[in-house]
């Protein structure tokens, strides 16, 4: 029954949802650049109430940077330090110390800021006195080991290496180690230029590496090359299965003149408090691998190939025919907040992606547009990160960061989904109540209330809410509860009914017989009878 579209259904569940999207308050659509919207079951794209708002905007000047110009402050830097930033490329969040890092690209530096983005920290240059060359990436981890320093992570891309220092002062930082071109020939790229980077718990350091794409270039604490992490898998095309066939009759040379089938390279991720580490990859349209969780032995748990359906970004490209331009998702960065949620940043159309834990999306919110007055807009989006409930997108044209809030409906949907991935269902049903007084048509809150249902064992209940989001596997669930309750409460009743069924088959094949005996006896007694009478 739920395999078949209910169109009737869906127009209704499409409408409450945008009635329930326009009453709740129509400032709120107003005073964002965007319209919220989520993918019902068959990936339609349907209204949604704005789970984020726009708080603010800060520059380089709201960040304090003037300062690294002031040759009387402590962060000073140089006279001629400007106090803009200058195409960003990376922006990280030390949950640990609560602060922000950004690699300040083509102003060739690192800043640290506190959790208010105030500037307190800037770096152009280590203790060797070597300077960065177009910092891209950066991150911050302080160590396990010995008296547990503060190091950073660097992707020095100009200057072809990833540095590990010691945070000293706020100006200072005291050289570790430098991670150059693997000298091995396994190792076949010509160039080392790496744009990002991680480190685990143990130190071992993973760089993204332009024109490497073959996985993460990983090395261990001591700087020796470990080999390649995580490496994407080949998309899947009809002229990769084209080729695949042709190669199988082809001669050499014309094998040789082929054009190589390879997976395409990471953009950027990231790393959380359980060591799993999310890649994304940037190619437009590209859906293997778009996004992946790799567990130490750089396994993705997220295999499509085991026959789950995970989808990121928009699931159609989308025209805009104010630009006369079609967008695809390209999913540009990541990353995974305290509290487990994923936000994926798609450069393409400026929006952010968020997902709970199990990749089970939850909202999207952001734009992008031509105009770089338009606050809260972006034209060049290059990284996003999460803080106390805020999410953060640093633009490399507008050289500014954007801050979304939580909306009342967010802080709810969100209350209900970590009590729902800790499998505390019914203490989310009223949650999910208020969720969907705000949403009508938000999928998962049905689901989330089809469980709570289920957990308390009301299937009747369940199944409905399951019909509702159109939720097959769990109404599969819901329904063999139902069938096995049916049968447990109505066991003597329907043993009965059986019992009766079997006399009254068996009494009606008797008289049947008996009928056919008494049918035999007559013609019979009929045949003699005319035979007498000859």
């Amino acid at each position: 029954m739920l395999r078949i579209k209910n169109s009737f259904k869906k127009i209704l569940c499409a409408g409450l949802a945008a009635v329930a999207a326009m009453s709740m308050t129509l400032d709120a659509f107003a005073a964002e650049p965007y319209k919220s919207y989520i993918y019902d079951t068959w990936n339609d794209s349907i209204p949604s109430q704005n789970a984020y708002r726009i708080d603010k905007t800060v520059t380089g000047y709201d960040m304090g940077l003037s300062r690294l110009s002031d040759p009387a402050d402590p962060l000073f830097l140089s006279e001629t330090a400007s106090a803009r930033l200058s195409n960003p490329k990376d922006m990280y969040f030390d949950p640990d110390e609560k602060e922000f890092w950004i690699a300040d690209t083509d102003n060739n530096r690192i800043l640290r800021l506190d959790d208010q983005l105030n500037i307190i920290g800037a770096y152009a240059e280590l203790s060797d006195g070597s300077r960065f060359a177009s910092p891209s990436g950066v991150y911050v981890k302080r160590s396990l080991y010995d008296d547990k320093p503060l190091y950073i992570y660097i992707a020095d891309y100009e200057n072809s290496r990833v540095v590990k220092a010691k945070v000293k002062s706020d100006t200072e930082l005291e050289i570790v180690k430098e991670y150059t071109r693997p000298d091995t020939d396994l190792y076949t790229v010509e160039t080392f230029n790496p744009s990002k980077v991680v480190a685990d718990f143990a130190e071992n350091v993973y760089a993204v590496c332009t024109s490497v794409n073959q996985g993460a270039v990983q090395f261990n604490r001591s700087g020796k090359f470990q080999g390649y992490y995580g490496a994407n898998r080949v998309e899947v095309t009809a002229a990769v299965i084209a080729q695949k066939l042709w190669r199988k009759f082809a001669s050499n040379e014309q094998i040789s003149g082929m054009t190589r089938n390879v997976p395409v390279e990471y953009a950027n991720f990231d790393i959380d408090d359980g060591g799993f580490i999310y890649t994304v990859t940037e190619a437009a349209n590209t859906t293997t691998d778009a996004v992946k969780k790799l567990n130490p032995a750089g396994y993705n748990i997220w295999d499509n190939s085991a026959g789950n359906e995970y989808k990121f970004g928009d699931i159609a490209s989308e025209y805009d025919p104010t630009q006369n331009q079609t967008y695809s998702t390209r999913l540009t960065d990541i990353c995974v907040s305290d509290n487990g949620l994923i936000n994926v940043l798609d450069f393409s159309t400026g929006r952010v992606f968020q997902y709970d834990r199990n990749a089970r999306l939850l909202c999207i919110f952001g734009t992008k547009n031509s105009t770089n007055d338009q606050r809260g807009s972006f034209s060049n989006p290059n990284a996003v990160e999460a803080y106390n409930n805020n999410i953060y997108v640093i633009d490399g044209s507008k050289n500014d960061v954007t801050i979304y809030s939580e909306t009342t409906f967010g802080a709810l949907m969100h209350e209900a989904v970590e009590l729902y991935d800790q499998g505390r269902y019914s203490e989310a049903k009223p949650i999910w109540q208020n969720v969907i007084a705000r949403d009508g048509g938000y999928p998962m809150a049905y689901i989330g209330l089809g469980k709570a249902a289920l957990n308390e064992g009301e299937y009747s209940k369940a199944l409905d809410y399951f019909e509702t989001a159109y939720d097959q596997d769990d109404y599969d669930r819901a329904f063999k509860y139902a069938r096995e309750e049916f049968l447990r409460e109505n066991f003597t009743l329907i043993i009965i009914v059986l019992a009766v069924i079997i006399v009254f088959l068996f009494v009606l094949s008797k008289m049947h017989k008996k009928g056919k005996y008494l049918l035999k006896g007559r013609l019979y007694g009929k045949k003699s009878r005319n035979r007498g009478g000859r």
